[in-house]
């Protein structure tokens, strides 16, 4: 390990350089060198710090230890979802954390800098949303969850600290299907919106899958529609990637009025292209159609998801199981599709009609029987 004045061709230049020899993951010994510091107490910085990383040490810099962290869990995420973290760190987390040292960092520290994201307010005097909040300090508590669980850190500081900000709301909006056909009806002046929100209501995919979709995607002699890619826009550009999860890759099957609806499309569309994205719109396009479709109609706003909750609302009205429902909107897990059991009132209604009617039974049984 040395840091020295940096010598070109035998001259010795105004920078600096560090040498240091390391072990890498297989126990390997290897040289690192950098050039190009302009003075000695840069490259002495730059050596401890790399020091550190190397050997998983905990005293390196908090900055040091957040590109260690994002190297880590780059291959196991979505870009989309690296991205989002990028942005939460570079922005509210390094600017006030980047000069301390990870393994000096405190819980009073935490608190102090969830005091100063509570000051924070923009040109109008608004304070970030309480639902934000907590996703910034959940991007800090995991990169301290990760050196504890990977790099030795003896106990993530944020523990002990209360959260900041609350959860993202429970409330799941959604249309009854009296109030969607309202809503179709009122957008029908312009057919790729209406076939656009035809597709989300009917079939209950996400916002991103429906605007990836191709002529290719749809089979209408099987009525089968598949769902293997979503559109994201990633770093202000439209990117295809996979769908959100595993499961998110499936066959939905088509009704046959729908069908009947997606083959007008289709011969609507001048030489249409197999390949090409057969809504070549925006989520800020559907969004302004979904305020001009519900205020035309008549009815209350909901978001652009709330679609989504309306379609698997349905189909619990309908009677069909969260298996079922779980299987055809692509969720994850039952647990999922059962947070929307509660969204048609009538349900509810039946099911105490039920228990009241078998109360009923029993009582008359015992009657007849005593």
């Amino acid at each position: 390990m040395a840091v020295y004045k940096d010598k070109w061709n035998g001259y010795e230049g105004d920078t600096w350089r560090v040498a240091v020899y390391y072990k890498d993951w297989r126990g390997v010994r290897k040289k690192h060198d950098k050039r190009g510091f302009a003075t000695k107490k840069e490259a002495l910085v730059y050596e401890r710090e790399f020091i550190a990383k190397s050997r998983k040490n905990i005293q390196m810099g908090f900055e040091t230890f957040v590109s260690i962290y994002l190297k880590d869990i780059r291959p196991q995420i979505k870009l989309n979802t690296y991205i989002t973290k990028e942005n939460i760190i570079n922005s509210h987390i390094l600017p006030y954390f980047k000069e301390r040292v990870l393994a000096e960092i405190s819980p009073t520290d935490i608190l102090q800098w969830q005091n100063e994201l509570l000051g924070l307010r923009d040109e109008n005097g608004k304070g970030y949303s309480p639902v934000y909040l907590r996703t910034i300090h959940n991007q800090l508590n995991a990169i301290f969850n990760h050196a504890v669980r990977y790099y030795e850190l003896p106990k993530n500081p944020c523990h002990g600290v209360k959260k900041l900000g609350k959860e993202r709301g429970k409330e799941m909006l959604f249309w009854t299907l009296d109030e969607y056909q309202k809503f179709a009806e009122a957008i029908k002046d312009k057919p790729m919106s209406y076939y656009a929100f035809q597709i989300l209501y009917w079939c209950g995919i996400r916002c991103g899958e429906l605007l990836a979709l191709t002529r290719t995607d749809f089979d209408l002699d099987a009525k089968v529609l598949t769902i293997n890619k979503s559109l994201q826009m990633l770093k202000g550009k439209e990117v295809v990637t996979p769908p959100k999860t595993e499961k998110s890759n499936r066959k939905i099957n088509i009704p046959d009025f729908l069908c009947e609806e997606m083959q007008d499309y289709f011969d609507s569309i001048y030489k249409i292209d197999e390949n090409a994205r057969l809504f070549p719109i925006s989520k800020s396009y559907l969004h302004h159609e979904l305020d001009r479709g519900s205020e035309a109609a008549g009815v209350k706003r909901i978001r652009l998801h709330d679609l989504r909750h309306s379609s698997c609302a349905l189909l619990i009205n309908l009677g069909y199981s969260p298996v079922q429902i779980g299987e055809r909107l692509g969720h994850e897990s039952v647990t999922i599709t059962e947070r929307y059991s509660h969204l048609y009132p009538s349900v509810q209604r039946m099911m105490a009609g039920s228990l009241d009617k078998a109360f009923h039974e029993e009582e008359k049984k015992d009657e007849n029987n005593g």
